[in-house]
Order: structure tokens, then C-alpha cells, then sequence
């Protein structure tokens, strides 16, 4: 195994601890880790400042042609992902504002395409810059939240969307949100040890959770196990496909406003 360290930029979310428990511990990766929002991971590796990211799949056409999806793992969902909603005090039809979380650009492009695919509606889309607007939302106003930032706020909004299931029952298909991407020439043995310390940490979630403080959150384990899917298969590859081919052309038809 090569002693050479690699750069590898990865989510600052609950969502990945597995990922990173696994990179820091499992003992045969060298790596320097970068994390950050996931919009941040995707410029990260464009910049060229990492050799491996987990990058948010609306990101993924705008690589540069020498990128590559590795390992047999992601971030995804096979129903309700929990954290990544659309929250509102309005019924969607009745929806006129809607307030984009701009840390993930595939949830945006996800809300746009589920507005024209399945909610039939036509808000005014705007970039949530302003956290305080959630505590005194306005009548017609709505919310994508992303991350862990939903979960303090679960209950607050009378109408609360989980985009991975408004996705499910569309498509029938599961989502991926994230995919690992390494750069051409990021020699294979790396590629190995990166596979063996995913699943390594995937196979310590708990341990993960302690390590990284999540143990006082009463959700954490069953977030992780339960609504997080890891697998990169067969309808997951699929449902990315799906996504590719008709919601990144059905949002870039949008006014992005």
C-alpha cells in the first residue's frame, strides 16, 4: 500500500460520520480530509484542491472530463431521508415564495423539478440567506432546508415535505444525493483502502456517533440506519440516471429567478 496522502473533501453533515469514522480509523488510507457543506465539496474539487469528493450529484456534469465515480457507496435514500424538506405553514398550492438552501445544489435542482414533475406550482424561487425568516414565516412562504439544520425544526411548520419521499413516490425510485469521485491517475490501491475504511466505518455507525458527539441526539442512530442508504446499486444507479436525463433537463428549462 503506497504511503502517499491524498485530499479528500467530504460532507460536514451527520450523514457522512460513517465515512469519515472509516477514513480516520481503519489504518490503510492516508488522507488529508477537507470538509465542508456540500455545495463546498463540489467547488473544493473543482478548484482542484482534492484528488477524492463526495460530490453532490447536480454537480456531477459540470466535472471536468478526467473525474471518475468510485467505490461502491453514496448518499442516498430508499423513502423519507428526513433531512431534506420543504417546510411551510401554506399548502403548495398556495406556495408564492419559495426560500432555496443553497448548501446542496441537488436539493435545488430536486424542489425545482418536483415543482414542475409533481406539485404542479410556480413559486418565485429565492436563495435562503436569512435563517431568522423560519421563525416568523410569512403567509406564502416556503422553506428547502437541508442537513442538520432540520432537525431542531421538525414539528414547526404545518406542512412538512420529505423531498427523497415526494421522490419515491413519483419515480418508485430511491435518490442519491451524493457520490464519491476521484480524479484520473489517484493510484487503485488508494481506491481500495478508500472502499475497506467506508465500509469499515459503516460497519461502526454507533462507534461513529460517539466519537463525533451525535450520542446525546435521540435520532442519530436511527437517522443513520435507518433513513440514510448507503449503497450505491443497481436502482440507485438507475434513479441517478433518471435524475441526469430528465430532472437536470427539466430544471435548466426553469427561470432561475
Amino acid at each position: 500500500m503506497t504511503a502517499t496522502r491524498v485530499r479528500i473533501a467530504a460532507v460536514s453533515y451527520l450523514n457522512t460520520i460513517p465515512f469519515i469514522y472509516g477514513i480516520e480509523h481503519a489504518g490503510k488510507l492516508h488522507a488529508d480530509l477537507l470538509l465542508s457543506p456540500p455545495a463546498g465539496c463540489a467547488e473544493v474539487f473543482a478548484r482542484g484542491e482534492a484528488d477524492i469528493a463526495l460530490i453532490p450529484v447536480g454537480a456531477l456534469p459540470a466535472l471536468a472530463g478526467d473525474s471518475k465515480i468510485v467505490t461502491n457507496y453514496c448518499l442516498g435514500a430508499q423513502g423519507g431521508v428526513r433531512s431534506v424538506v420543504l417546510a411551510s405553514n401554506t399548502p403548495l398550492k398556495d406556495i408564492r415564495n419559495l426560500y432555496l438552501d443553497s448548501h446542496s445544489r441537488t436539493s435545488v435542482l430536486l424542489t425545482r423539478y418536483l415543482a414542475v414533475k409533481k406539485w404542479d406550482i410556480a413559486p418565485d424561487w429565492k436563495e435562503l440567506t436569512d435563517y431568522t425568516l423560519l421563525d416568523n414565516p410569512a403567509e406564502g412562504d416556503a422553506f428547502l432546508l437541508i442537513g442538520d439544520k432540520v432537525f431542531p425544526r421538525e414539528g414547526q411548520f404545518r406542512y412538512w415535505y420529505d423531498l427523497s419521499d415526494e421522490w419515491k413516490e413519483l419515480t418508485r425510485l430511491p435518490f442519491v444525493f451524493a457520490v464519491w469521485v476521484a480524479r484520473e491517475g489517484v493510484a487503485p490501491e488508494v481506491l481500495d483502502a478508500l472502499e475497506e475504511s467506508l465500509t469499515w466505518g459503516l460497519e461502526r455507525t454507533w462507534e461513529a456517533i460517539v466519537e463525533y458527539g451525535y450520542d446525546n441526539l435521540p435520532y442519530a442512530y436511527d437517522y443513520l440506519t435507518v433513513n440514510m442508504d448507503y449503497l450505491f446499486d443497481a436502482q440507485k444507479r438507475k434513479a441517478l440516471g433518471k435524475f441526469w436525463n430528465d430532472g437536470l433537463k427539466t430544471t435548466l428549462r426553469i427561470n432561475p429567478g
